[in-house]
């Protein structure tokens, strides 16, 4: 593993609000946008990458030639962002036993406020089916939001890369502890 902890991939990352709030806690960080002028205070900071690219121009960003080329890391946190062809490669840049948390808007959401147009909205259950059977869902939740950053209908994930980590002659992932 390269040895980076935390991506935060999205083509509107504004100034990285999430990434920062790992940094204050240790994390090495990777901020990826098509407009770094709100991260440009991260350039000079040490255990951080700002990445300028644009994650819908068609290509494998972690692919040969791409700007995350063979980059994995322990976590991959996504907000307010749904670019259907990053899925499958960001799933793949996450290191065994790293996490997904991935929360944006659903279907429904229209009724609401943007985005409007169900080529950024998620289906129902779209968000375990990406997952299933490549990652264990510890938490998930779909339905209507009023007290976030931008409040409508989403959905959210938090799963482990850990399925192939079982000692169990079932197979099933080890527990992940749950917090009352």
């Amino acid at each position: 593993m390269d040895g980076y902890r935390y991506l935060q991939p999205n083509n509107a990352a504004g100034s990285g609000r999430h990434g920062r709030h790992l940094m204050r806690q240790g994390c090495r960080a990777v901020f990826i946008d098509r407009n770094t002028d709100a991260l440009e205070d991260l350039v000079d900071v040490p255990n951080t990458i700002v990445v300028k690219a644009d994650l819908e121009d068609g290509s494998n960003p972690f692919g040969p030639g791409g700007p995350l080329r063979a980059m994995t890391f322990d976590a991959v946190i996504v907000v307010n962002y749904l670019f259907r062809p990053l899925m499958a490669c960001l799933i793949n840049a996450i290191a065994p036993g790293g996490v997904l948390i991935y929360e944006t808007f659903s279907r429904g959401n229209e009724e609401y406020a943007r985005p409007r147009n169900p080529n950024h909205l998620l289906r129902s259950g779209e968000l375990l089916n990406l997952v299933g059977g490549r990652m264990q869902v510890v938490a998930y939740e779909h339905g209507r939001l009023d007290i976030t950053d931008i409040p409508g209908i989403k959905q959210r994930l938090c799963a482990v890369k850990d399925i192939e980590r079982s000692t169990r002659d079932d197979g099933e992932p080890p527990a992940h502890p749950l917090t009352p």
